[in-house]
């Protein structure tokens, strides 16, 4: 998903907007902004500072600083839990675990290779079971057995649920097996860089109540989820944003100027 978050110079929130990502990525992100400027009843000359992360980064032409996410991750959940050493980020293409000290990103490991690990796992198996993915955690919750997945490639575990279907295995062991497989696949990149608490999860799965469980279990220790956790980068992000340019104005540095980003971004002239 594309998001979008806007600070005050206080760190006060004035809003907060998700789209799904498409293939239009400068499109998306000119239509996620103007959405977040209603949102604050702002226009995008009044805003000082705008930094863009993720996959996309480099495609938001209003943007005056790129930074990566891991960094912006690890900003974003430092704000919301300020005890936080080590954090689990699963989206829809990858799997991060950061090492974090003092708000700052110290080491990390990703899975980017592959759609197991990620959400695109549960995505797929989502729609093999014909269920929503926001019911997903849910079901899962009513198993009375977990059922075991061999397979973690995703298009094999696919074509495992539907056999186990076939079989007259119900949804909600099998789910429960997924989330089982999916935690263990993540707990063991958490593993690889040590296990310090606190733990934090975001990304869009961490949303599902059924893997918040299962990371749990297979972690072997509590686990934090922030509110919304979709927006820890963009948070993130706003929070950097900030801080470059308050340093900025206070030494005297020269800084973006607004009519340089209004050419840039000619879709809200």
């Amino acid at each position: 998903m594309t998001k979008v978050v806007l600070m005050d110079k206080s760190g006060n929130l004035l809003s907060a907007i998700k789209g799904p990502t498409g293939p239009e990525h400068r499109q998306l992100a000119n239509e996620v902004m103007r959405q977040a400027l209603e949102q604050a009843s702002l226009q995008i000359n009044d805003i000082s500072y705008i930094v863009a992360t993720g996959y996309g980064r480099l495609n938001v032409p209003f943007a005056d600083r790129q930074i990566t996410e891991l960094s912006c991750h690890a900003r974003g959940v430092s704000s919301l839990f300020p005890n936080v050493r080590t954090a689990i980020d699963i989206g829809g293409q990858d799997a991060k675990c950061m090492k974090i000290a003092n708000g700052r990103l110290t080491n990390f490991v990703m899975n980017d290779k592959c759609a197991a690990g990620t959400g695109r796992f549960l995505e797929v198996t989502a729609a093999t079971l014909g269920i929503r993915l926001e019911d997903m955690g849910g079901i899962s919750l009513n198993a009375t057995k977990k059922i075991q997945i061999s397979n973690l490639c995703t298009i094999f575990a696919q074509q495992e649920v539907v056999a186990l279907l076939s079989h007259g295995e119900k949804p909600e062991n099998i789910l429960a097996g997924l989330h089982d497989a999916l935690a263990s696949r993540v707990a063991a990149l958490v593993r690889r860089l040590g296990i310090e608490p606190d733990l934090v999860l975001t990304g869009g799965v961490a949303k599902n109540i059924g893997m918040v469980r299962a990371m749990k279990e297979s972690l072997g220790c509590e686990l934090f989820v922030p509110e919304e956790p979709l927006l820890t980068g963009a948070l993130g992000a706003a929070i950097l944003a900030k801080e470059i340019y308050m340093k900025a104005a206070a030494e005297g540095e020269a800084l973006p100027t607004k009519s340089r980003r209004l050419e840039k971004a000619t879709f809200f002239t």
